[in-house]
């Protein structure tokens, strides 16, 4: 299986640079990883909804243009469905089962997802009403997704 984290924005926090370094070597037992890391659209402070909505069209683009055809995509939105750790271990071992053997899971910029990329989305997933930070969503999602593993195959994992 191939999974990809297309994510906007640079992740500068060494912390979180170290953590995923982890996941990304406990994952590579499972399943081949991979980090896609966009540049986000430079915004002022204070913007009306229309630069608002241009942000995240630009950022929009730059996501699509990394999602292939064949791929089973999974965007990380606040209203999207959430799933508790077993779930998602076993979303991710129906789409190894039916041949989804692509997935790509998308965390946008600040402001959000564009209207284009959700509607390319295979499946809104939340992790929380509350809002993170979109570096450390990638290290909560690398964990997640080691954890599904390690469901999926009957190994120990912390609950």
């Amino acid at each position: 299986m191939k999974i990809i984290i297309v994510s906007v924005g640079k992740l500068k926090e060494k912390y979180l640079q170290q953590g995923i370094e982890e996941y990304l070597k406990r994952l590579s037992a499972y399943a081949k990883v991979e980090i896609v890391e966009l540049a986000d659209e430079k915004a002022p402070e204070n913007m009306s909804i229309a630069e608002m909505e241009e942000v995240k069209r630009k950022e929009g683009e730059r996501i699509l243009a990394h999602l292939q055809q064949d791929t089973y995509v999974i965007t990380l939105e606040i209203g999207g469905k959430m799933l508790s750790s077993e779930q998602l271990a076993e979303k991710i071992d129906q789409l190894g089962t039916y041949g989804k053997s692509k997935i790509s899971f998308v965390i946008g910029g600040s402001l959000g997802l564009s209207k284009e990329v959700q509607t390319r989305s295979n499946m809104a997933l939340s992790f929380s009403k509350m809002t993170f930070p979109h570096q450390l969503m990638r290290l909560i999602l690398l964990e997640q997704i080691y954890r599904a593993f390690r469901i999926n195959r009957g190994e120990p994992y912390h609950k």
